[in-house]
């Protein structure tokens, strides 16, 4: 007789799924709309505001300094309380805090709101993705990880979009007053999103965790499984401390996420962040970085896709070093373009290879724990991660006010992509096809 977890692993895709998947997406394009509006908002306070290279690496890096906390804590907290009260709890955070960035009435204020956007925005992200692996059969698992992690260029081009129709005619202050907008979902987000079933597991309650599966086995018009037996429901709870993260096999697994994310986070954050202030600083208009950039970002959704094809046809390992690798060039030619053409074709390749690297990264990450430490694992790497992206903007901006040149900047990132990448080759593991507790047990 099967395990609830195994038959919630074995489950074909349907309308459940997909449920889930749309309400999740919805947050995450949340967080990605939040986080973004601050890289087009810089490029035109840089003007009213007179902020020097290193203030806006500063402000920069303070969102992902409330990131690593959020990512943290709220790791840990899904992990001793659930899923589903850390995902609403942080979505109203950061919608509350990008609103309060509107109000703000200096550079020290805004530092302080961005670092409450922060906490919440990398709260968020480690909760939501553990709670769609849980969710996902073993053997779709990958795409479905991907396509989520695919809202990020959503939200990523709407921030876009209201920085090109709204900060010229309205203000920045209206650009994060829309921002806000999220905090007004959160009962909705409440009364939708289910608790995690193998959290539900790990905390022994049993009966709720059969009734959620058998409700999801009758909306699919698969058999409906047995309740657990006697056997199942008295073994002892599978205790797992944090130190563990770092012995036995959960080692190798520890140390090559750490380097993965921290890596992946310098890169993305440093050239991201920065991108329309750049192409301000290399003669371009406002409006005219504002136009590339939004190329840029609708190249992620492709990016993601082929991302999504290929992770649960040729592995993880394959396809994440790749992107890596091949994201690692156009960051290098990048750096290097000159005319208009070879800006956008250079940058929108950049975008494609990142973000779907991305969407592997977030996949890839919750494999590697059990239920236990599953959130607070990938919390724990992504807040380490965040370390990077902290870094990232102060160094760009160190550079930048030096003689050095962009192609400079970008050649650093280079040299990371490529790094990272031998990271997976050298110490990453395969996980394609295999259910969350066989990975765990390995």
């Amino acid at each position: 007789m099967s395990t609830i977890s195994e038959r919630l692993s074995n489950l074909p895709l349907g309308r459940f799924h997909w449920n889930l998947l749309a309400l999740t997406m919805l947050g995450w394009a949340f967080d990605s709309m939040d986080t973004g509006i601050v890289a087009f908002v810089l490029a035109k306070m840089t003007i009213i505001w007179h902020l020097t290279s290193h203030q806006i690496g500063y402000i920069g890096s303070i969102g992902l300094a409330g990131m690593a906390c959020g990512a943290v804590m709220s790791g840990w907290l899904a992990d001793s309380i659930g899923r589903k009260k850390l995902f609403t709890a942080t979505l109203l955070t950061y919608g509350v805090a990008t609103g309060l960035c509107g109000f703000a009435w200096n550079y020290e204020s805004l530092l302080v709101f961005r670092f409450l956007v922060g906490l919440g925005v990398g709260g968020q992200l480690p909760v939501a993705v553990t709670l769609m692996s849980e969710y996902s059969p073993a053997r779709y698992r990958g795409r479905m990880i991907v396509l989520l992690e695919s809202s990020w260029a959503l939200g990523w081009l709407a921030a876009s979009v209201i920085a090109y129709m709204i900060i010229p005619r309205y203000g920045w202050q209206v650009a994060f007053f829309i921002g806000a907008g999220p905090a007004f979902t959160f009962i909705y987000f409440w009364q939708r999103v289910p608790e995690s079933v193998l959290y539900l597991i790990g905390k022994g309650r049993f009966a709720e965790a059969h009734a959620q599966v058998a409700a999801i086995e009758a909306s699919l018009g698969v058999p409906v499984g047995e309740p657990p037996t006697a056997a199942e429901v008295n073994a002892p709870p599978t205790k797992f401390s944090l130190a563990e993260l770092w012995s036995g096999p959960y080692l190798k697994r520890t140390v090559c996420l750490w380097i993965l994310w921290f890596g992946t986070v310098f890169a993305y954050y440093g050239i991201f962040t920065w991108l329309p202030s750049l192409l301000v600083k290399s003669g371009h208009t406002l409006i005219r970085s504002f136009e590339y950039v939004m190329w840029m970002t609708l190249a992620q959704i492709p990016g993601y896709f082929t991302a999504a094809m290929l992770v649960d046809r040729i592995g993880r390992k394959i396809t994440l070093s790749s992107f890596l690798t091949a994201c690692a060039i156009c960051a290098y030619f990048f750096g290097n373009a000159r005319s208009g053409t070879e800006i956008v074709l250079w940058g929108c390749l950049l975008s494609f290879f990142n973000l779907g690297a991305w969407g592997v990264l977030y996949t890839y990450s919750p494999e590697m724990y059990p239920t236990q430490a599953r959130a607070s694992g990938v919390g724990f790497a992504a807040g380490f991660g965040r370390i990077g992206g902290i870094l990232a903007p102060i160094i760009v901006g160190v550079i930048m006010t030096g003689p050095e040149k962009i192609s400079t900047v970008f050649t650093m990132f280079t040299v990371v992509l490529l790094l990272i990448a031998l990271n997976i080759v050298v110490l990453g593991e395969e996980t394609m096809h295999k259910s969350l507790d066989e990975i765990s047990k390995s």
